[in-house]
């Protein structure tokens, strides 16, 4: 068998230094993570060589009885771990599945909300360049100028906009979603309660933040941040057993199951990423262990020290602080840009994103800000003290952001400390026998 790097050696190649890019640096991009080895496997598997369009039971190709089995398990792992009786778990990433849970519930036209993106929110929750906001009437929420929502001003503008569907969640939100309240603002006017908890997933499963379970309607997810599972994503609700071959009777939360299903496929897609489910299906397993609460909290309190750390050092901290897996620092005060930051820490081994603020003067692509967090590092199996160092590592290098020497003596740094939790032990791109 024809190897990698026999076969293609520029890919392999770029593979490898991704590989090293990855061992020697700090990952601190909230919406990334590192997964298991048994995650890798399962996704370079032989499950992205079927067709299988339909669902368990129920499809359009013959030959599927073993990847029922594996979706299934990815199914009954979701629905145990999230305490749902409904999974589904098809849609290619978080965005379709945001796009299968607006054309499940809605009509071209109708009226959704959702925080607006510079504010912290996504792309598929009503920005005007998305299909969002271009094939539905989409009305934008914003947080307060310290950055923390204002459940009362939420409230007063849901009564007056009367949205079908509220979408709740974020890209850029340090801070707890109270589900109740969203609950209860939401059906003020009998609108739809969709919980985007991508970032939070893992923290969710884990018991470091509340779950949507029994207050939204609807809950996505993408499976590949706090999660720790492969590039994915999974909408889970309650109802009745889905009958996805089937139109229901109407468009209702008894039918919310069916109305998932359908939206899905054949709604949006045809045949699921079988390979993906593999993965998605083997981190269910790995996040249902009881050690993984364990690394939830430890998330969260590896991004508390870290926000205390860069507060010391006069970063200012959007809310001020952090609940769950990121921050958001506004660099204001530091007389440097979000790109600017963000290309000074990558030279220095850091990697983190620029990333707007509430009420940003800039430009999107030149924001005020960066956001940053602790999932992979922790996942590599740092703690407290080693965000304090970081946090140190990080100063140097905003203060001396022009300073290639040193830059790259903290990169040396950086790496001295990679070194101890070690990425992948043995993997290699470059041999015949990884």
């Amino acid at each position: 068998m024809h190897t990698l790097s026999k076969t293609d050696p520029e890919i392999a190649q770029a593979l490898e230094n991704e590989l090293v890019r990855e061992r020697e640096g700090l990952e601190m991009i909230p919406s990334e993570n590192v997964v298991s080895r048994a995650v890798l496997e399962a996704l370079g598997s032989v499950g992205t060589n079927k067709y299988s369009e339909g669902f368990p039971g129920k499809r359009y190709y013959g030959g599927n009885a073993c990847i029922d089995v594996i979706e299934n398990l990815a199914r009954e792992r979701a629905k145990t771990l999230f305490g749902v009786t409904h999974a589904n778990v098809q849609p290619y990433s978080g965005s379709p599945a945001n796009m299968a849970a607006c054309f499940a519930l809605l009509e071209p036209g109708d009226k959704l909300m959702g925080l607006n993106l510079t504010y912290g929110g996504h792309l598929t929750h009503g920005w005007k360049v998305n299909f969002s906001g271009v094939y539905y009437q989409a009305v934008q929420y914003v947080t307060s100028p310290d950055g923390w929502i204002d459940y009362d001003a939420l409230a007063k503008q849901v009564l007056e906009e009367k949205p079908k569907l509220l979408f709740v969640g974020a890209t850029a939100y340090p801070r707890i979603f109270e589900w109740e309240k969203l609950q209860t603002i939401a059906r003020s006017v009998d609108a739809y309660l969709v919980a985007d908890i991508a970032h939070i997933a893992g923290l969710v499963v884990g018991g470091a933040h509340p779950s949507p379970v029994g207050f939204a309607d609807v809950i996505t997810t993408t499976t590949h941040k706090t999660l720790r599972g492969p590039r994915g994503a999974m909408i889970l609700c309650n109802g009745e057993p889905s009958e996805p071959m089937k139109a229901p009777p109407e468009k209702s939360r008894k039918y919310l199951p069916t109305m998932i299903d359908r939206a899905v496929f054949p709604g949006l897609q045809g045949g699921p990423h079988n390979h993906q489910t593999a993965a998605i299906a083997v981190a269910l397993k790995e996040a249902a262990a009881p050690e993984f609460k364990t690394y939830a909290h430890q998330i969260v309190k590896n991004a508390k020290a870290l926000a205390e750390a860069l507060t010391e050092r006069g970063f200012n901290l959007v809310t001020g602080g952090t609940d769950n897996h990121l921050l958001l620092a506004d660099l204001t005060n530091k007389s440097i840009g979000g790109a600017d930051a963000e290309r000074a820490l990558d030279k220095a081994g850091i990697t983190v994103n620029k990333n707007t603020v509430p009420n940003d003067p800039r430009k999107p692509y030149d924001p005020s800000g960066i956001r940053l967090g602790t999932p992979p590092l922790t996942t590599r199996g740092m703690k407290e003290e080693d965000m304090r160092v970081i946090a140190g590592w990080m100063d140097e290098a905003i203060k001396n952001w022009k300073n290639e020497e040193v830059l790259t003596h903290i990169r040396h740094q950086v790496k001295e400390l990679t070194d101890r939790f070690p990425l992948y032990p043995g993997l290699s791109y470059l041999s015949a026998n990884r």
